[in-house]
């Protein structure tokens, strides 16, 4: 039988939608985020109010802060955003389990000694810290297990201070599970009773490169995001996967089998704000992300960044978007007729935008603009999540 496609006049915000995923967010909608940071948490805790099928594609490619002592250490994929996402997705209420959700997010002291900080780790690992003993089991022998894990490979004299105990975590699991991420994922999530879920969109210990206008070549994602080093002074005109921090050795890698299944199964596709290149952009690299984009027929919408992005020097709204439905076709070729992208989503009377889009230009490209209300007098001028979810969960 030939598969018959419907569509619909969607209302923006549509209050009765809305009440009605409220009302049952075990059923609610499988949103996919491509995303990165910390810029999309935000939504993320009210979305879990909506819906506990939400589904999140982190990049793994961060290269500073503390994911980079870890990365050294172990030569590991970045697991801090996958770590950050995860708890705010947690359930974090009296219903959920309120020691585990303390004790992942807790972080060392940035200002005692290392020493100090190594009897702290090994206290927990013993089970005597008082945040670790508050747990019950089989819960804390679990979480014991895969810090003892982390303990193990610790090399020596290695810097605990402003360590997440999340992150000590997740490395003990990724190690404990012969360098696969997703295992201790799962248990992870299965511990903070997350509403959703979340995976790196590839396991690979990989970082990104990036050729400018200029011509120059920047190696490392917290090269590039202008927060730890200096802003990028030309354009960048091409992001690529790279091998190491050390040498401009282009790679590739592959969407999983696993999560090109939670791509084909999402009801509605969203590119959020966040650090276009890094966050964003950088999600789309492995080989298979477009051509499975493109091969899902549900609603794909851009929400672009309000105010200054340090990684969008040099474009506009408009060539925001031509840039991003041009990663989306590299491997999408023979995708004829399938759309990539339907919907930009802004708020053009409230929005600090670099740019206005154009009309008649994202007409031609098939696009449709959803002008509404998205910031309020509260979130301004940033995007107000309650706003924006609610704008998202019309479109299901």
């Amino acid at each position: 039988m030939k598969p018959i496609k419907i569509t619909r006049t969607a209302r923006i915000p549509d209050p009765l939608r809305i009440l009605r995923y409220r009302k049952a967010p075990e059923l609610g909608p499988n949103i996919l985020f491509f995303s990165g940071g910390t810029a999309l948490n935000g939504v993320s805790r009210v979305l879990k109010n909506y819906t506990y099928n939400s589904i999140h594609m982190v990049t793994p490619f961060d290269s500073g802060g503390s994911s980079a002592k870890l990365r050294q250490a172990f030569r590991m994929p970045a697991i801090g955003d996958v770590r950050s996402r995860l708890m705010a997705l947690a359930d974090d209420t009296v219903i959920g389990h309120p020691s585990v959700y303390r004790l992942f997010t807790y972080r060392f002291s940035r200002n005692t000694p290392n020493e100090a900080l190594t009897r702290q780790l090994d206290s927990m690992i013993q089970g005597r810290d008082p945040l670790i003993h508050s747990i019950s089991n089989p819960m804390r022998r679990l979480i014991r297990n895969q810090m003892g894990y982390f303990q193990d490979a610790m090399p020596p004299g290695f810097d605990l201070r402003g360590a997440s105990i999340g992150n000590l975590i997740l490395s003990g699991g990724y190690l404990n599970n012969h360098k696969h991420l997703d295992p201790i994922i799962f248990l992870f999530s299965k511990l903070i009773e997350a509403r959703g879920a979340v995976r790196a969109i590839v396991n690979d210990d990989l970082h990104l490169a990036a050729e400018l206008e200029d011509g120059s070549r920047i190696i490392g994602q917290h090269r590039l995001t202008g927060k730890e080093t200096t802003p990028l002074a030309s354009p960048i005109r091409n992001l690529h996967l790279c091998k190491s921090l050390r040498k401009f050795d282009i790679t590739e890698s592959e969407l999983k089998r696993k999560n090109r299944k939670l791509l084909e199964k999402a009801d509605l596709i969203c590119f959020p704000p966040g650090s276009f290149y890094t966050s964003l952009i950088a999600n789309l690299l492995p080989r298979g992300v477009g051509a499975t984009i493109a091969s899902n027929e549900c609603p794909k919408v851009y929400v672009p960044n309000l105010g200054v992005d340090p990684e969008q020097i040099g474009l506009n709204m408009d060539q925001a978007v031509v840039k991003l439905l041009g990663y989306l076709q590299k491997d999408t070729k023979n995708a004829e007729g399938k759309k990539r992208l339907d919907f930009v989503l802004v708020d053009q009377k409230r929005g600090n935008y670099p740019s206005r889009l154009t009309a008649s230009l994202m007409s031609d490209m098939g696009l449709q603009i959803i002008d509404t209300t998205l910031i309020s007098e509260q979130s301004a001028p940033h995007y107000d999540p309650d706003l924006l979810v609610a704008a998202l969960l019309s479109l299901t």
